[in-house]
Protein backbone atom coordinates (compact mmCIF):
# COMPACT_ATOMS: atom_id res chain seq x y z
CA UNK A 1 0.00 0.00 0.00
CA UNK A 2 1.34 3.40 -0.98
CA UNK A 3 2.13 6.04 1.58
CA UNK A 4 2.98 5.55 5.21
CA UNK A 5 2.68 2.11 6.82
CA UNK A 6 -0.72 1.08 8.11
CA UNK A 7 -1.19 1.73 11.82
CA UNK A 8 -2.81 -0.71 14.23
CA UNK A 9 -5.67 1.77 14.62
CA UNK A 10 -6.34 1.76 10.88
CA UNK A 11 -6.13 -2.03 10.79
CA UNK A 12 -8.71 -2.28 13.58
CA UNK A 13 -11.00 0.17 11.78
CA UNK A 14 -10.67 -1.82 8.55
CA UNK A 15 -11.68 -5.01 10.35
CA UNK A 16 -14.70 -3.38 11.99
CA UNK A 17 -15.80 -1.80 8.72
CA UNK A 18 -15.43 -5.05 6.77
CA UNK A 19 -17.42 -6.78 9.50
CA UNK A 20 -20.19 -4.22 9.14
CA UNK A 21 -20.41 -4.98 5.42
CA UNK A 22 -20.57 -8.73 6.04
CA UNK A 23 -23.18 -8.36 8.78
CA UNK A 24 -25.24 -6.06 6.55
CA UNK A 25 -25.14 -8.72 3.82
CA UNK A 26 -26.28 -11.39 6.28
CA UNK A 27 -29.18 -9.13 7.25
CA UNK A 28 -30.21 -8.65 3.62
CA UNK A 29 -29.37 -4.94 3.82
CA UNK A 30 -27.26 -4.95 0.66
CA UNK A 31 -28.30 -3.74 -2.81
CA UNK A 32 -26.05 -5.70 -5.18
CA UNK A 33 -22.92 -3.49 -5.55
CA UNK A 34 -24.57 -0.26 -4.38
CA UNK A 35 -24.77 1.76 -1.14
CA UNK A 36 -21.88 2.31 1.23
CA UNK A 37 -20.57 2.14 4.75
CA UNK A 38 -17.57 4.40 5.32
CA UNK A 39 -15.24 4.97 8.24
CA UNK A 40 -12.72 7.70 8.96
CA UNK A 41 -9.08 6.61 9.19
CA UNK A 42 -7.74 7.20 12.71
CA UNK A 43 -4.98 9.79 12.79
CA UNK A 44 -5.38 10.81 9.12
CA UNK A 45 -7.54 13.89 8.86
CA UNK A 46 -9.70 13.89 5.75
CA UNK A 47 -9.08 10.22 4.94
CA UNK A 48 -11.73 7.54 5.06
CA UNK A 49 -12.33 3.94 3.97
CA UNK A 50 -15.07 2.81 1.61
CA UNK A 51 -16.06 -0.32 -0.29
CA UNK A 52 -14.53 -1.12 -3.70
CA UNK A 53 -16.97 -0.40 -6.52
CA UNK A 54 -18.16 -3.60 -8.15
CA UNK A 55 -17.90 -5.91 -5.13
CA UNK A 56 -20.83 -7.32 -3.20
CA UNK A 57 -20.97 -6.58 0.52
CA UNK A 58 -20.17 -10.25 1.15
CA UNK A 59 -16.89 -9.84 -0.76
CA UNK A 60 -15.57 -6.93 1.28
CA UNK A 61 -12.45 -7.62 3.33
CA UNK A 62 -10.28 -5.44 5.55
CA UNK A 63 -7.56 -5.48 2.89
CA UNK A 64 -9.68 -4.47 -0.12
CA UNK A 65 -11.34 -1.42 1.40
CA UNK A 66 -10.22 1.68 -0.50
CA UNK A 67 -8.71 4.68 1.27
CA UNK A 68 -9.88 7.98 -0.20
CA UNK A 69 -9.98 11.64 0.75
CA UNK A 70 -13.20 13.60 1.13
CA UNK A 71 -13.04 14.58 -2.55
CA UNK A 72 -13.03 10.94 -3.60
CA UNK A 73 -9.38 10.75 -4.61
CA UNK A 74 -7.65 7.45 -3.83
CA UNK A 75 -4.92 7.63 -1.21
CA UNK A 76 -3.59 4.11 -1.75
CA UNK A 77 -2.63 1.84 -4.63
CA UNK A 78 -5.89 -0.12 -4.63
CA UNK A 79 -6.77 -1.60 -8.03
CA UNK A 80 -10.42 -0.86 -7.34
CA UNK A 81 -12.45 2.21 -8.21
CA UNK A 82 -15.07 3.76 -5.94
CA UNK A 83 -18.64 4.83 -6.71
CA UNK A 84 -18.86 8.63 -7.24
CA UNK A 85 -22.24 8.80 -5.46
CA UNK A 86 -20.36 7.79 -2.33
CA UNK A 87 -18.44 11.07 -2.32
CA UNK A 88 -21.49 13.30 -2.48
CA UNK A 89 -22.91 11.65 0.64
CA UNK A 90 -20.04 10.10 2.59
CA UNK A 91 -17.19 12.43 1.73
CA UNK A 92 -19.07 15.59 2.51
CA UNK A 93 -20.45 14.24 5.81
CA UNK A 94 -17.01 13.11 6.95
CA UNK A 95 -15.58 16.50 5.99
CA UNK A 96 -18.31 18.47 7.74
CA UNK A 97 -18.75 16.54 10.97
CA UNK A 98 -15.78 15.17 12.86
CA UNK A 99 -17.97 13.05 15.16
CA UNK A 100 -19.39 11.17 12.16
CA UNK A 101 -16.56 8.65 12.15
CA UNK A 102 -18.77 6.10 10.41
CA UNK A 103 -21.51 6.84 7.85
CA UNK A 104 -23.90 4.03 6.93
CA UNK A 105 -26.30 4.49 3.99
CA UNK A 106 -28.67 1.78 2.74
CA UNK A 107 -31.47 1.06 0.27
CA UNK A 108 -33.31 -1.62 2.25
CA UNK A 109 -36.92 -2.54 1.49
CA UNK A 110 -38.14 -1.33 4.87
CA UNK A 111 -35.98 1.78 4.78
CA UNK A 112 -37.18 2.74 1.31
CA UNK A 113 -40.79 2.09 2.32
CA UNK A 114 -40.38 4.28 5.40
CA UNK A 115 -38.87 6.98 3.18
CA UNK A 116 -42.22 7.19 1.34
CA UNK A 117 -44.28 7.70 4.51
CA UNK A 118 -44.99 11.42 5.20
CA UNK A 119 -45.04 10.93 8.97
CA UNK A 120 -41.69 9.15 8.94
CA UNK A 121 -40.64 7.03 11.89
CA UNK A 122 -43.20 7.10 14.71
CA UNK A 123 -42.29 6.30 18.34
CA UNK A 124 -44.32 3.09 18.24
CA UNK A 125 -41.64 0.71 19.54
CA UNK A 126 -38.69 0.82 21.91
CA UNK A 127 -36.35 0.61 18.92
CA UNK A 128 -38.03 3.67 17.41
CA UNK A 129 -37.82 5.57 20.69
CA UNK A 130 -34.03 5.23 20.67
CA UNK A 131 -34.22 7.51 17.61
CA UNK A 132 -36.94 9.82 18.94
CA UNK A 133 -36.26 13.30 17.55
CA UNK A 134 -32.85 12.06 16.37
CA UNK A 135 -33.65 11.61 12.66
CA UNK A 136 -33.65 14.39 10.11
CA UNK A 137 -35.23 14.33 6.65
CA UNK A 138 -33.80 15.08 3.25
CA UNK A 139 -35.98 15.59 0.17
CA UNK A 140 -35.23 13.56 -2.93
CA UNK A 141 -33.36 15.48 -5.65
CA UNK A 142 -32.28 12.67 -8.00
CA UNK A 143 -29.07 10.65 -7.85
CA UNK A 144 -26.86 12.14 -5.14
CA UNK A 145 -23.99 13.49 -7.21
CA UNK A 146 -23.85 17.25 -6.64
CA UNK A 147 -21.92 19.25 -4.08
CA UNK A 148 -24.88 21.59 -3.54
CA UNK A 149 -27.06 18.69 -2.47
CA UNK A 150 -24.26 17.49 -0.24
CA UNK A 151 -24.38 20.77 1.64
CA UNK A 152 -28.12 20.35 2.14
CA UNK A 153 -27.49 16.84 3.46
CA UNK A 154 -25.02 18.26 5.98
CA UNK A 155 -27.53 20.89 7.10
CA UNK A 156 -30.37 18.38 7.41
CA UNK A 157 -28.25 15.95 9.43
CA UNK A 158 -26.82 18.58 11.76
CA UNK A 159 -25.87 16.81 15.00
CA UNK A 160 -28.58 14.15 14.68
CA UNK A 161 -28.06 10.37 14.53
CA UNK A 162 -29.34 9.89 11.01
CA UNK A 163 -31.54 10.85 8.10
CA UNK A 164 -34.56 9.55 6.28
CA UNK A 165 -33.69 10.17 2.65
CA UNK A 166 -37.13 10.63 1.13
CA UNK A 167 -37.93 8.22 -1.74
CA UNK A 168 -34.40 6.88 -1.39
CA UNK A 169 -33.38 5.14 1.81
CA UNK A 170 -31.86 5.66 5.25
CA UNK A 171 -28.61 6.86 6.78
CA UNK A 172 -27.07 6.66 10.23
CA UNK A 173 -23.81 8.01 11.62
CA UNK A 174 -21.74 7.09 14.66
CA UNK A 175 -18.52 7.80 16.47
CA UNK A 176 -17.65 4.16 15.81
CA UNK A 177 -18.60 1.60 13.19
CA UNK A 178 -20.41 -0.33 15.90
CA UNK A 179 -22.52 2.68 16.86
CA UNK A 180 -23.60 3.48 13.29
CA UNK A 181 -24.41 -0.20 12.74
CA UNK A 182 -26.54 -0.53 15.86
CA UNK A 183 -28.41 2.69 15.12
CA UNK A 184 -29.29 1.26 11.72
CA UNK A 185 -30.34 -1.98 13.43
CA UNK A 186 -32.77 -0.01 15.59
CA UNK A 187 -34.04 1.96 12.58
CA UNK A 188 -34.59 -1.17 10.48
CA UNK A 189 -36.40 -3.01 13.28
CA UNK A 190 -38.55 0.00 14.04
CA UNK A 191 -39.42 0.67 10.39
CA UNK A 192 -40.41 -2.93 9.76
CA UNK A 193 -42.59 -3.15 12.86
CA UNK A 194 -44.30 0.18 12.18
CA UNK A 195 -45.02 -0.51 8.52
CA UNK A 196 -46.29 -4.03 9.15
CA UNK A 197 -48.60 -2.76 11.89
CA UNK A 198 -49.87 0.07 9.68
CA UNK A 199 -50.57 -2.38 6.86
CA UNK A 200 -52.50 -4.67 9.22
CA UNK A 201 -54.59 -1.91 10.80
CA UNK A 202 -55.20 0.50 7.91
CA UNK A 203 -52.70 2.90 9.41
CA UNK A 204 -54.20 2.96 12.90
CA UNK A 205 -51.41 2.26 15.39
CA UNK A 206 -50.90 3.04 19.07
CA UNK A 207 -48.43 5.91 19.46
CA UNK A 208 -47.24 6.73 23.00
CA UNK A 209 -47.12 10.34 24.12
CA UNK A 210 -44.10 12.50 23.35
CA UNK A 211 -43.34 12.57 27.08
CA UNK A 212 -43.14 8.77 27.20
CA UNK A 213 -41.07 8.65 24.02
CA UNK A 214 -38.66 11.28 25.36
CA UNK A 215 -38.36 9.43 28.68
CA UNK A 216 -37.62 6.16 26.89
CA UNK A 217 -34.98 7.86 24.74
CA UNK A 218 -33.25 9.16 27.87
CA UNK A 219 -33.33 5.64 29.31
CA UNK A 220 -31.71 4.33 26.12
CA UNK A 221 -28.80 6.80 26.11
CA UNK A 222 -28.30 7.09 29.86
CA UNK A 223 -25.40 9.30 30.87
CA UNK A 224 -23.61 8.75 27.56
CA UNK A 225 -20.83 6.65 29.06
CA UNK A 226 -21.90 3.60 27.02
CA UNK A 227 -22.61 4.08 23.35
CA UNK A 228 -24.71 1.95 21.04
CA UNK A 229 -22.61 -0.97 19.91
CA UNK A 230 -20.28 -1.09 22.91
CA UNK A 231 -22.04 -4.16 24.33
CA UNK A 232 -23.42 -5.65 21.10
CA UNK A 233 -20.45 -5.43 18.74
CA UNK A 234 -18.25 -8.14 20.33
CA UNK A 235 -21.19 -10.55 20.21
CA UNK A 236 -21.87 -9.70 16.56
CA UNK A 237 -18.21 -10.29 15.69
CA UNK A 238 -18.31 -13.68 17.43
CA UNK A 239 -21.34 -14.58 15.32
CA UNK A 240 -19.56 -13.49 12.16
CA UNK A 241 -16.41 -15.41 13.09
CA UNK A 242 -18.45 -18.60 13.42
CA UNK A 243 -19.88 -18.09 9.94
CA UNK A 244 -16.91 -16.70 7.99
CA UNK A 245 -13.90 -14.93 9.44
CA UNK A 246 -12.44 -13.94 6.05
CA UNK A 247 -13.61 -10.33 6.56
CA UNK A 248 -10.46 -9.87 8.66
CA UNK A 249 -8.12 -10.73 5.77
Amino acid sequence: MAGKPMTEAERATRIDLAAAYRLAALNGWDDTIYTHISAAVPGEEGAYLINPYGLLFEEVRASNLVKVDTRGRKLDDSPYQVNPTGFAIHGILHAARASARCVLHLHTEWGMALAMVPAGLLPTTQHAMRLFQRLGRHAYEGLALGEAEGQRLVANLGELDGLILENHGTLTVGQTVAEAYMLMHHLERAARAQLQAMAATAGQVIVPTEAVAAHTYRQWVGDGSERDGDAEWPALLRRLDRIDSSYKD
